[in-house]
Order: structure tokens, then sequence, then C-alpha cells
């Protein structure tokens, strides 16, 4: 099994395309192409967490997240944010959030405070 480390991003590409490969053939645990598959999965991860910064989410992303996976609708979202056409206003980036909707967004939905104060992309 001739497995080097990943130092460029021609090595990082090409272990994708690998790893593709072996995905699309499903090995079993345990197999040599299997072992293959999570020693390169490994280093991806390891090249990744040093040459691939992770952005901020957006708090906007972040809100419509929350509400995904909390299957929470804009009428759930005003209690914390105030009347639907606030909450459609933030959804929709017209209205930044407001120190109070900070506040009750991280009380409510666990949404970290310095994902909800960060920079909004704009719309």
């Amino acid at each position: 099994m001739d497995i080097r480390p990943i130092h460029t991003e021609a090595d990082y590409k090409a272990t994708l395309k690998e790893i593709s490969v072996l995905m699309d053939s499903d090995p079993d645990l345990g197999t040599p192409d299997g072992d293959r598959l999570d020693i390169l999965v490994t280093l991806v991860q390891a090249y990744e967490a040093r040459h691939v910064p992770i952005a901020e989410p957006d708090p906007v992303e972040a809100i419509k997240f929350r509400m995904d996976q909390s299957g929470l609708s804009v009428k759930d979202l005003e209690p914390i944010i105030g009347k639907s056409n606030r909450v459609y206003e933030v959804l929709n980036r017209k209205r930044p959030l407001t120190l109070s909707m900070i506040r009750r967004l991280h009380q409510s939905l666990g949404i970290p405070a310095d994902v909800l104060i960060a920079e909004t992309l704009s719309g």
C-alpha cells in the first residue's frame, strides 16, 4: 500500500480523486481498499485542517440553518425577532440583527453569539 503524505495542492487533488474512485466502489471496512480509503480520508482531513481555513458562518445563514434543523417557521421566530415582517426583513438581509435579537436568538435557539454578531454577507 503505497501512501505518501499530502504536501502540495496537486497531491491534495490527486488524493481527492483517488478517494472518489474508492468511494464509488464502496469497499468494505477491513479490506485493502477499505483500509486505503480510511487512511486517505484521514490524510485529507489532516491536510485540510492545516491548509483550508473554515470561514465563520454568516448570521442569517446560521438562523436559517437552525430553523431548518429544528423545523421552525417564521411564525416560530416572532417571539424572538418580532412580527413576521421583521423576521422576513432579517432573513432577507434588509434589517440587521439588534443586540436584543442576538441575545434572544442565542438563548432560545442556542446559536453562538459570536456567530450572530459576525458581519452579515450582503444579499
